[in-house]
């Protein structure tokens, strides 16, 4: 596993990146400053990495970090989705699990428009 830090706007939060071919594709494409776009409790944006789905799911957990590929996008998952049924969170489509948030990823909710988002090694 690798460290990670996120700076959503003002929120600093701490993350892993698990050591599978995604993880590592991720991990050398960083660092990486982008404006996000947001979808329901989800934050996302488009990164410049090579990651190959091996084990997409259609279901996540709050906290989870994700290769989304029809948008080549790192999705950060803080709760529920538009796409989401009653206690699950759903992606649009299948994604690929790469990390997790080890902080309370509560203060993500108070996100609001279009966050500025940077994600680095630590």
């Amino acid at each position: 596993m690798k460290k990670i830090r996120l700076h959503v706007n003002q929120h600093h939060l701490h993350g892993i990146l698990y050591d599978t071919p995604a993880g590592r594709a991720i991990w050398e494409s960083l660092p990486v400053t982008a404006k996000g776009n947001t979808w329901g409790e989800e934050i996302y944006f488009s990164i410049d990495a090579d990651v190959k789905m091996e084990k997409g799911t259609e279901i996540v957990e709050e906290g989870d970090l994700c290769y989304w590929p029809p948008g080549s996008a790192f999705c950060i998952f803080y709760g529920q989705t538009p796409a989401s049924l009653e206690g699950e969170i759903r992606p649009a489509s299948a994604v690929e699990v790469v990390g997790k948030i080890t902080d309370d990823v509560e203060v993500l909710k108070q996100v609001n428009g279009l966050p500025k988002v940077m994600v680095a090694r630590e």
